[in-house]
């Protein structure tokens, strides 16, 4: 028995790390998509928005886009196979870049927000690749699949900022016209990459199997890796969503905005060659806690100054935190579910985590325009405090039940 678990291990392992791979690659391309949302959209949303607190509406369109897909992501994969589902986002990511195109060129708000709402449903399903990693794969290397999948955004943050840098005013006066044009060929490659996944439909045990979805969720385990997903992901959004068009407030330019978004793009994902070896040694319960500190930190920083490098320098540190807190609640979340339980579980934390975020992310432009770059960081600190506290929390309680825990 001791053999035939090993050996499936190890087939699994193999599986997971052949298909860890188109992963990665996909995940930069679609990283790509969001890199050219966020670097543009608040500055193309007040060009066309027919109020100025309206600039960040796109943005917030996508993170609603990102909340509204999950279910039906998860539903898709359980039912026909992940394969279908990352299909079906990438189209999404190709007809994004093209509304996009076509909402610049005629100067329509109302279809540049329904191209980010496209652009949020691609997103979601990128959202799946890290969890479609450790389908299969030991307890021991599932941390290492997801961290893989996540450095594959490093690529997307050099990729995107510097496709909207070469590509902004090739259309003049259409400013990021043809950004998107590209944006939506690119999804096209990333199709093509998906189209090789060995991620076959599940058996119909697994799509009716595993405990309600209502147990698995009173685990205080579940509860906790979502409170930390849901700060650490709303957190992050808040302050890059907003940072473009406070950096143009503040008089820099776009290519200073288009650099901190890259590099902290490259942060974010980046950090994720050190996330899972940090997850194997140490657990992720002290990785999330860890990043939840480092978004603390980038706040400050921001609070420190309003100068290009105060900017980058508060961007990078904040995209490490991310990964951290991110991936970190992502690998808590795969301990509370069984194998039968993976898509509605794994779907079911990303509906709560995006759903939340998008009602944050609706507020962003508002408080950025009516109060400031420093009441956007000032609000990071509440819900990391929070999180913190659940964390240590948990860990106390997991000490209390656990006989000689030190």
């Amino acid at each position: 028995m001791v053999d035939a678990v090993a050996i499936d291990n190890t087939d699994g392992d193999a599986r997971a790390r052949s298909n860890v791979w188109r992963l990665a690659a996909a995940q930069a391309l679609t990283g790509a998509n969001a890199a050219v949302i966020f670097a543009t959209g608040a500055i193309v949303g007040a060009t066309l928005a027919p109020n100025a607190a309206l600039a960040t509406l796109p943005l917030s369109i996508y993170v609603v886009g990102l909340a509204l897909a999950t279910l039906p992501t998860g539903a898709i994969a359980r039912r026909y196979g992940r394969r279908v589902a990352f299909m079906i986002g990438a189209g999404c990511g190709a007809l994004c870049g093209v509304a996009a195109c076509l909402a610049i060129l005629y100067g329509s708000f109302a279809l540049f927000c329904f191209s980010t709402l496209l652009g949020g449903i691609y997103g979601a399903v990128a959202q799946s690749y890290r969890f479609a990693a450790a389908d299969g794969a030991s307890v021991s290397y599932r941390p290492r699949a997801i961290a893989w999948v996540m450095a594959g955004g490093v690529f997307a943050g050099v990729l995107g900022p510097q496709l909207v840098q070469w590509t902004m005013e090739i259309w003049p006066p259409f400013l990021f016209a043809f950004s998107f044009a590209v944006q939506a060929l690119v999804a096209l490659i990333a199709m093509a990459v998906l189209a090789g996944v060995d991620a076959p439909p599940p058996p119909p045990a697994e799509r009716s199997g595993g405990r309600p979805l209502r147990v698995v969720a009173r685990q205080p385990r579940f509860v906790v890796a979502v409170i930390c997903g849901v700060v650490s992901y709303s957190i992050m959004n808040l302050m890059m969503t907003s940072a473009p068009l406070a950096m143009q407030m503040c008089g820099l330019s776009i290519s200073d905005s288009n650099h901190g978004i890259q590099w902290h793009i490259v942060a974010m994902y980046g950090a994720s060659f050190f996330t899972g070896p940090l997850i194997a040694r140490f657990g992720a319960l002290p990785v999330a806690a860890i990043g939840l500190v480092l978004e603390a930190v980038a706040a400050l920083i921001d609070l420190t100054g309003t100068s290009a490098l105060h900017f980058w320098s508060g961007l990078i540190v904040l995209g490490i935190g991310w990964n951290f807190g991110f991936v970190g609640a992502s690998a808590m979340v795969l301990e509370t579910h069984t194998e039968q339980e993976r898509t509605k579980v794994q779907s079911f934390n990303d509906f709560l985590v995006f759903g939340t975020m998008a009602f944050g992310s609706l507020i962003s432009g508002t408080l950025l325009t009516s109060y400031g770059w420093t009441v956007v960081n000032i609000v990071a600190f509440p819900p990391i405090l929070l999180a913190l506290v659940v964390l240590i929390w948990l860990e106390r309680r997991r000490r209390a039940s656990t006989p000689g825990a030190s």
